[in-house]
């Protein structure tokens, strides 16, 4: 454990991507349990608002804007009229993240912005929780070393946490593979035929997470779970042959890890971004949020036991990541880049919901070049397949 954790004193928090959906379930968590979490700083990109409304709720002492928009310096007077000192551009979320009044740096912003400021926090020993994708899947290589102990990298998504709890007191060496769970999107039963005139409002109705845009057109296509698998092969050292997912509706099972004896076993619980949430802060403790309103067991008699495996041919995505990630180097970056580019391009009208698979497979398929050597590399990689997916899209008529 870093700072005082576990001797008593409140754990000090720093929440990156605070304005968000997972930043919002975390600074819940806090705010539920103020005798054991004290949120030191908040960043965000550039939402100055909120980030000031979340600053001012918890008496936060720092403020990041990481990424302001024109004039937005300006608004430090402000935040100091409300307690808190602001910090701006990516010097001042390094800062956040290796400040030695911080014990625990949250990541749950997405982008690339914030990899140097997670490997600043490893590296000065904080304890991290972690719902950033990129992170992972492009920069892995350039970020896992910097995990010092058993514990210190924490997942926050859904499906990581579940894994993590299953297997983070079993021995090393006991996991033959792990299972992520999917919704299925709003297209789980929709035929190949139908989902060919699927339509951008089609695609945002998830059935269960409210999410933004970009990351429900990824769970629409399955992407979401390919890089996902991915992240897993990262997070728990695992071959892409260890890692897979199956199709779980009411997704009340968030992973599986199956050993080597053949015992399985499961995470089940409301979905709700609240309890990875509280996992992660807590270790090794457990909160008791059942005591608590809006939680709650969820009934025996309301299990769901029901799994099917992802149909390849109606999401092809899923296989596309797969193969990245099997094939590795430079091709998580570049699958990482080309998807958001041919979602943007769907979203926007210019290429039917089919076509997102499409263009990330011509764009890993064009690629011809070596594997990144430095994270530098890796990140230009992201840019490159999204530059790549754009050029297919303009040729292709899109």
């Amino acid at each position: 454990m870093s700072g005082m954790e576990g001797r008593g004193s409140r754990t000090r928090v720093a929440v990156i991507g605070a304005t968000g959906s997972v930043g919002g379930s975390v600074l819940d968590i806090c705010a539920r349990f103020p005798d054991r979490f004290q949120v030191v700083a908040v960043a965000c990109r550039s939402n100055a608002r909120e980030l000031l409304g979340a600053a001012s709720r918890f008496r936060a002492k720092y403020a990041c804007l990481y990424a302001p928009r024109d004039g937005q310096s300006d608004t430090a007077r402000e935040f100091g009229l409300r307690g808190a000192e602001l910090l701006t551009g990516r010097d001042g979320l390094e800062c956040v993240a290796s400040m030695p009044e911080v014990d625990h740096v949250v990541f749950a912003s997405s982008g690339t912005d914030a990899i140097t400021s997670l490997q600043r926090a490893l590296a000065s020993g904080k304890d991290v929780s972690l719902a950033n994708k990129e992170s992972v899947v492009a920069a892995g290589p350039w970020v896992m070393p910097f995990v010092r102990r058993p514990g210190q990298l924490r997942p926050l998504d859904s499906e990581h946490s579940a894994i993590w709890q299953c297997v983070r007191d079993e021995p090393p060496g006991s996991v033959s593979r792990v299972l992520l769970t999917a919704s299925g999107g709003p297209f789980r039963d929709w035929t190949l035929g139908m989902m060919r005139d699927a339509t951008p409002e089609d695609a945002l109705k998830h059935p269960v997470w409210p999410m933004g845009a970009k990351i429900t057109i990824d769970s629409a296509t399955l992407m979401n779970k390919g890089i996902e698998c991915i992240e897993a092969m990262r997070l728990f050292d695992l071959p892409a042959d260890g890692v897979g997912a199956l199709i779980h509706p009411s997704s009340q099972v968030h992973g599986l890890v199956v050993f080597k004896d053949a015992t399985v076993k499961l995470l089940l619980y409301r979905p709700d971004m609240r309890v990875p949430a509280a996992a992660a802060l807590a270790w090794p403790d457990r909160l008791p949020l059942g005591e608590m309103s809006g939680f709650g067991e969820l009934p025996s008699d309301e299990w769901s036991l029901n799994f099917s495996k992802p149909d390849e041919n109606r999401f092809p995505c899923f296989k596309i990541a797969l193969d990245a990630g099997r094939a590795g180097g430079a091709y998580p970056p570049l699958l990482i880049g080309a998807d958001e580019a041919a979602v943007n391009a769907f979203l926007r009208g210019y290429i039917p919901f089919l076509g997102i698979s499409n263009i990330i497979e011509s764009t890993l398929e064009r690629y011809s070049g070596p594997r990144p050597s430095t994270l530098e590399d890796a990140i230009e990689l992201i840019s490159l397949g999204g530059s790549m997916a754009e050029s297919i899209i303009s040729a292709s008529g899109g």
